[in-house]
């Protein structure tokens, strides 16, 4: 019989993540997962707290720091996630699949798996790609903040200075046929529109919006508008609700882009720092400039949050939502919402709202688990 407890709901449901950009900590900070959370939002026991089964871990290299060695910076990022599972086998577990999941959260581990941010990892190279894939990488952000040489972007289609393609360019189309062939998920999240609807126009498996909102609530570019959304279901893909501040709620967001002349300063003085050192600048010293000027503002009531995930399912349906949560990151997350030890809240916040334990289990993890599923199945490993 149905348990209509949303906590012994939660406790009982497979909740799986798919972004935490965790893997900058590993690499740049020596940190381990199984330590204490200290300035994060994600760690072993927080997961456990919050009954998080499964985390797609974002290999991201920035494309500042490391223009010229992202191949480099991208294999760091992998090994780091390696380097956690060899050093705790009997806690965490590498999984490249659903039933890898599955068999770790069974077995007791905590299932870690990757997917880059950012197609210019691959260096323009299908060579690249299938090394990453084989490395254990499961899905790729085609493009970050930044275009590549074949997608654009949603951040930075008002730059002058960079080239565009009005979309993906053949090789970007060569690259949505090889991830379809490998089992790769095409994630869609930071495309420009354009770029979104030549994916959807090609691709022959589900696609994932790993951590995107509604633009219908706060119009960010990087958010999904409604017609989007229909056409990510038509596909059968999902989209995962990110939690950050300025995508979740348009105040923050207004307040957040005032504060962009000071913040500029600030970054501009720590690239001058890093640059007489003769190192990239490492993500938490970026981000603790962005976690300064966050903590100025009001953090978005919960509600928000929650609007988010009420909305995609009205327009694209219960069975093409889940959650992206975006945990470290970002710079602020909505109230109530400081790690991963509070899903169980999103859970009980959607139950009281009238939707059943059936729709609530699709969204945690079913959704994700149907879509990966799918895209493996069609794969051609030819």
């Amino acid at each position: 019989m149905p348990d209509s407890n949303p906590h012994n709901l939660h406790a009982s449901a497979l909740v799986i993540d798919t972004h935490a950009d965790t893997p900058q900590r590993f690499a740049d900070e020596a940190w381990d997962f199984t330590q204490a959370l200290g300035h994060g939002m994600l760690n072993l026991e927080s997961a456990r707290r919050g009954n998080l089964a499964a985390e797609f871990f974002a290999i991201w290299p920035e494309p500042s720091a490391w223009r010229g060695r992202f191949a480099h910076r991208t294999l760091t990022l992998i090994d780091s996630v390696h380097q956690q599972v060899r050093r705790h086998p009997d806690l965490l577990a590498l999984c490249t699949s659903p039933a890898e999941i599955l068999a770790a959260r069974d077995a007791g581990k905590f299932a870690m798996l990757m997917g880059i941010e950012g197609g210019h990892a691959i260096e323009n190279s299908l060579a690249l790609l299938r090394t990453y894939y084989a490395l254990g990488v499961r899905y790729m952000t085609l493009t970050w903040a930044n275009s590549t040489e074949w997608a654009d972007s949603s951040g930075d289609l008002d730059a002058p200075e960079v080239a565009h393609h009005n979309g993906l360019t053949d090789f970007g189309r060569e690259v949505i046929a090889e991830m379809n062939r490998l089992g790769m998920m095409v994630d869609v999240s930071h495309v420009s529109d354009k770029t979104l609807a030549d994916v959807l126009a090609i691709t022959r498996t589900p696609v994932l919006a790993s951590h995107s909102c509604a633009r219908a609530l706060t119009p960010s570019p990087r958010n999904l508008t409604d017609d989007q959304l229909r056409a990510i279901a038509t596909n059968g893909g999902a989209v995962m609700v990110n939690f950050y501040s300025a995508f979740v709620d348009e105040n923050f967001r207004r307040a957040h882009n005032l504060q962009k002349p000071e913040r500029s300063v600030a970054y501009a003085a720590l690239e001058e720092e890093y640059a007489e050192r003769g190192e990239p600048i490492p993500y938490h010293a970026s981000n603790a400039i962005d976690t300064e000027y966050a903590i100025r503002l009001a953090r978005p009531p919960f509600e928000s949050l929650i609007a988010h995930f009420e909305h995609i399912i009205r327009v694209a349906g219960i069975d093409h939502v889940g959650i992206g949560s975006d945990f470290d990151g970002i710079s602020s997350l909505p109230e109530d919402i400081d790690s991963a030890a509070d899903l169980p809240k999103i859970t009980a916040a959607l139950a009281a709202r009238g939707y059943s334990e059936a729709d609530l289990r699709k969204l945690l993890g079913g959704n994700l688990m149907r879509v990966f599923g799918e895209v493996q199945e069609s794969a051609d490993s030819r």
